[in-house]
């Protein structure tokens, strides 16, 4: 199994990582390993044993997300936005009773089903011991959040992520983001989010306004998802997404977003009859 992986190390110019795994071990994911709190610092003189070429550059996705499950309703999700077109095509990934997943920074979308497929097959996001891959070359520019169904989270933010980068995990929820304004950006989200009341889907859009009102994404706004996920949680039959939201290219992504929020909860008040 051959994974490319670009990257930009200080001082260094962009380059492609070609890492060489076992056909066996059929996971990449950082998270696995990585602790419940600040971004990871690699030892002094630590890089990773990977063949390095030159190549063009492949932008960083300055991103802030947010992951968080409400264990009243059992429903799990996340929320992103990005100063990108259509952050919510790659980002996020969920599924009723196994998880959601937040892949950022340099993007490796298949980071997202590859989460979402160990947890189904009963991987502890916490479990180092079953994780063969060769140690070190997660540490680099990727970012990585994963929720299990149950509320349970670990993030990874490599060390050459685009600065400000760095993510905060509080109770049942974890906030990410690379090239943002500060620490205040994820501090603020997961404070948001856990001093909101109501459905899960207003919690994520208060984290969102708040990184936001922290400066969020240095570069700007361009791009907003939301995704939940629960099991026969949707509309119409054998549905398992409760919401799923996109604003591909707006001025405002976060006050569009909000909005469809907003027609969303209304539709469900409708729906149970209040």
């Amino acid at each position: 199994m051959r994974l490319r992986l670009r990257c930009r190390g200080p001082g260094l110019a962009t380059r492609t990582l070609w890492v060489v795994l076992p056909l066996a071990v059929g996971l990449t994911l950082p998270v696995v390993i990585a602790p419940a709190g600040a971004q990871e610092v690699p030892a002094p003189g630590e890089r990773p044993a990977v063949a390095v070429h030159e190549v063009e550059r492949w932008p960083p996705v300055a991103t802030f997300s947010i992951v968080g499950y409400d264990p009243e309703t059992g429903e799990v999700g996340g929320a992103v936005q990005s100063r990108v077109f259509s952050v919510g095509n790659g980002v996020l990934w969920a599924e009723a009773n196994v998880g959601v997943v937040a892949t950022q920074a340099i993007v490796d979308v298949s980071y997202g089903p590859q989460g979402l497929a160990l947890l189904r097959q009963g991987l502890s996001i916490r479990d180092n011991d079953r994780d063969p891959r060769p140690d070190g070359w997660t540490k680099l520019g990727r970012q990585f959040s994963v929720m299990d169904a149950r509320g349970d989270v670990a993030t990874h933010t490599g060390p050459e992520a685009s600065d400000w980068a760095g993510h905060r995990i509080g109770a049942n929820v974890s906030a990410q983001g690379n090239i943002l304004a500060g620490p205040d950006v994820v501090a603020d989200m997961v404070e948001a989010f856990e001093a909101t009341e109501g459905h899960l889907s207003f919690k994520l859009m208060a984290a969102l306004e708040a990184g936001q009102a922290a400066g969020g994404d240095r570069r700007g706004m361009q791009s907003a998802a939301m995704i939940i996920v629960k099991e026969d949680g949707g509309v119409w039959l054998n549905n398992d997404v409760v919401l799923r939201l996109q604003v591909d290219d707006a001025e405002n992504p976060i006050v569009e977003l909000r909005r469809l929020v907003e027609i969303a909860g209304r539709r469900r008040d409708r729906i149970r009859g209040r």
